[in-house]
């Protein structure tokens, strides 16, 4: 999935999160990763930060039951911290002892053997952790110095505090590598701001949250933090997942374990081997591969998830739409990232395909989106908003209808290249939705020219099923400059006046010219 910025040091995001501490972490450890690669370095810094939080959060629950030792608590005993959702930390993999031979020439060694011991001891975790920090070409030095460099986070802090910062700090350096690596960093991580789009619209309080294309788990990190900031209760929802490329699997299953939350996280092809064949979700939330051409999709000409059509073998868009709607419960909801194509293109039977869904009544929403908001493509894209009934009581009745909104004027620029949906974006964007599907006390929806629309299923079929956003919602009113008309038809007169005197002084020359070179009239 998609991409990374700059921090602003020691201030705000423009999505609210403080970042002057992470920022001046990742500054360090980029430092430290001399000529390695971001893709292999990623595995290097970000598997020793999830190494530091499962000791922390260890650490400090075996400071609590050694304080209960005289009431019978055993700090050796891992079921203690089985019992709270707490991974058991043998003591070849526990932090102090690590950081004690960071200055060894064997460190790498040690910090394998640690990861070993913990994935033989923790089921959940086998096959994810990296165990390749005794390579030759990995400097011991160097991973020394990043390793006391990683100590100095969430030490001595209690492990729900740990938990927070070092949730950032592995949040904001996966972000990091993104950007780093470009394009092919985008295939993990879709920035936070995006995905706030989705998930607050959406407002997925309860239920099955499910992302078969879910790269490093953003989605449900961001599902999470909206119900907990939303006074919900985390186990409220249950998440799926599944992710065809295995490190960014691995990165999604230590993601989700710094922060605790429990998934199931399948690896493999979404396509070819559905791991939750039966799964009815609640929710949907993702950011499929965009335009996806390799996705072998002549092997599937006649799935029974090509419900609205057979998808061309050439891109991917209309599976992932039809894979999405499979997996929704009949009072289902989605909310996914498309690239812009995906709203007009009538090539190789899409259109068609566009249309049935439209014609379903399954679209609730179309936002158009500013460009350079990925790292991985600078190409503008959308996301769609599916339900299943518009009509289950849980929202207003608005069968044939449709929400358009435009945003592609909104966000700000971090850099020259990445634009960033602030807090006021996002929380604009979504009030429109909550007021037009209406949400509980989310106010009156209006029309807003140039920014939102409500169309019916008949103003879509007038535009050949276009879900272009900028289609329907018009013009934006032009902004009021306070100068009075006549005064501004003189200054615009005077204007065009000396133009035209400008205009045929420079025709004059020109013909004078022309006479000096033996071609005059």
């Amino acid at each position: 999935m998609a991409r990374g910025k700059p921090a602003k040091a020691n201030g705000a995001r423009g999505n609210g999160d403080t970042v002057g501490f992470e920022a001046k972490l990742w500054a360090a450890a980029d430092a430290l990763r001399n000529n390695m690669d971001a893709a292999e370095y990623k595995h290097v810094a970000l598997g020793l930060i999830f190494l530091k939080y499962i000791s922390d959060a260890f650490a400090a629950k075996h400071a609590a039951l050694e304080a209960e030792r005289a009431q019978g608590a055993d700090p050796e005993d891992p079921d203690e911290y089985r019992a709270d959702n707490i991974f058991w930390v043998p003591p070849e993999a526990r932090w102090p002892h690590l950081k004690a031979n960071a200055p060894q020439p064997a460190i790498g060694q040690t910090v394998d053997a640690a990861m070993e011991a913990i994935e033989r001891d923790n089921p959940s975790l086998k096959g994810v952790l990296p165990k390749d920090y005794a390579r030759p070409g990995l400097d011991k030095a160097r991973l020394g110095q990043l390793i006391n460099l990683v100590s100095d986070i969430g030490l001595g802090s209690p492990s729900d505090r740990a938990r927070d910062v070092l949730g950032r700090v592995y949040e904001y350096f996966l972000s990091q590598f993104a950007s780093a690596e470009g394009k092919k960093g985008g295939q993990f991580y879709t920035p936070s701001h995006v995905v706030r789009v989705l998930v607050e619209m959406l407002a997925p309080y309860q239920g099955r949250v499910f992302d078969p294309c879910c790269g490093s788990g953003g989605m449900f990190v961001q599902s999470e933090r909206f119900i907990e900031a939303h006074q919900g209760r985390i186990g409220d929802i249950s998440i799926y997942g599944q992710e065809s490329n295995y490190t960014t699997w691995r990165l999604a299953k230590m993601n989700l374990a710094i922060r605790g939350i429990d998934a199931q996280i399948a690896h493999g092809d979404s396509f070819h081997t559905d791991r939750h064949p039966d799964l009815k979700a609640d929710w949907v939330l993702a950011n499929p591969p965009f335009n996806d051409s390799d996705w072998r999709g002549d092997l599937l000409r006649d799935d029974r998830r090509w419900v609205y059509g057979a998808p061309p073998a050439g891109n991917a868009n209309f599976a992932w739409v039809q894979h999405f709607i499979h997996h929704l419960a009949p009072h289902g909801m989605a909310g996914f990232v498309l690239a812009n194509g995906s709203m007009s293109s009538n090539q190789s039977g899409e259109g068609e395909i566009r249309k049935a869904i439209v014609e379903a009544d399954l679209v609730d929403c179309m936002v158009a989106l500013p460009g350079q908001l990925f790292y991985a493509t600078q190409i503008p894209v959308c996301l769609w908003f599916l339900a299943r009934d518009k009509a289950n009581g849980r929202f207003r009745h608005r069968s044939g209808e449709t929400l358009f909104i435009d945003a592609r004027k909104l966000g700000a620029m971090t850099d020259r290249v990445h634009r960033e949906l602030t807090d006021a974006d996002i929380a604009r964007i979504a009030s429109a939705y909550h007021a037009w599907r209406g949400d509980e006390n989310a106010g009156d929806y209006a029309d807003v020219p140039g920014f939102c629309k409500s169309a019916t299923t008949d103003d879509i079929r007038k535009h050949g099923h276009v879900l272009t956003p900028g289609r329907y919602v018009g013009a934006g009113a032009a902004e009021e400059d306070g100068e009075p008309f006549d005064d501004k038809m003189r200054r615009l007169v005077a204007v065009l006046r000396e133009q035209q005197a400008e205009a045929a002084r420079l025709d004059a020359a020109i013909t004078e010219n022309l006479r000096g070179l033996g071609y005059g009239g």
